[in-house]
């Protein structure tokens, strides 16, 4: 058995082999290291710029959990229910990473019903399709201009994780 940690979220695995993607934050395996080889950073410093685009990168987290769960106790499907869970507890660890480098409490998100009034899983899985197109452009963007390692690590991370969950909605709908 092995421990291994995610650059990404900081969190530990146990396991035999080193998993495809993080558990907790979905990130892909090149971001998992073995624990012995961790080297704790300190959070740097934020531009104004970076700032910014972490804000709004929380808010965004934020609204996808609300959604993700929304949508997961508005569907009977069981492996739709078992996605939109999944996809909420990852968006949930990016909002924590987010607090983390803003230096700011862990968010409590509150859940709002009203946030996926769609009535069929196909119109809530088209809805994750477009959330997640739209986060991949705001990651893209966000990685491009930041100039702190961490924080631009963590937006190219999220932009692959994000792009993952697009492929996961699309193969859901047969658009894959």
């Amino acid at each position: 058995m092995n421990v291994y940690l995610c650059r990404i979220c900081g969190d530990p695995y146990v396991g035999n082999t080193k998993p495809s993607n993080c558990p907790f934050c979905g990130a892909p395996a090149k971001f998992i290291i073995l624990a012995e080889n961790w080297v704790e950073t300190e959070l740097p410093e934020l531009t104004e710029v970076t700032r910014k685009h972490l804000e709004a990168s929380l808010k965004l987290e934020v609204e996808n959990v609300q959604f993700y769960r929304c949508a997961m106790n508005a569907t009977e499907d069981p492996l739709a229910k078992a996605m939109f869970k999944a996809l909420s507890r990852i968006e949930g660890e990016h909002a924590s990473i987010v607090c983390k480098f803003l230096r700011i409490p862990k968010v409590t998100v509150e859940d709002v019903l009203e946030v996926c009034g769609f009535t069929t899983k196909e119109e809530h899985l088209e809805e994750a399709l477009r959330r997640e197109q739209k986060a991949v452009r705001f990651y893209t963007a966000a990685a491009e201009s930041a100039t702190e390692p961490p924080v631009k690590e963590f937006f190219e991370a999220v932009t692959e994780i994000e792009g993952d969950h697009i492929s996961l909605s699309q193969l859901r709908l047969g658009l894959a």
